[in-house]
């Protein structure tokens, strides 16, 4: 299955658990750094986009991006390089 990275700018200052919960609803999910996800997924990019903005203000940015075979990182929250390396 494909896995998307899920960029948000969230700019309200407001609780947004209802959207981690939205993005923790795929089942498979790392989230690396604070304002990036991972989730494994069949839906596409728009699919994903539609889900998720319905959790979010209308100010704030979402970018959706189907991931290739190729990425590096640093400084990444714990546990996550593992989760990265066995789906990317």
């Amino acid at each position: 299955m494909p896995t998307y990275l899920v960029a948000c700018q969230l700019r309200a200052g407001r609780d947004y658990a209802d959207l981690h919960a939205a993005i923790k609803a795929y089942g498979t999910w790392a989230h690396p750094l604070e304002s990036l996800w991972a989730i494994v997924t069949e839906q596409g990019s728009a699919e994903i986009r539609d889900n998720l903005a319905r959790h979010m203000d209308p100010g704030d940015g979402l970018l959706i991006v189907r991931s290739a075979d190729h990425a590096a990182w640093r400084n990444i929250k714990p546990d996550t390089s593992a989760w990265l390396n066995e789906r990317l």
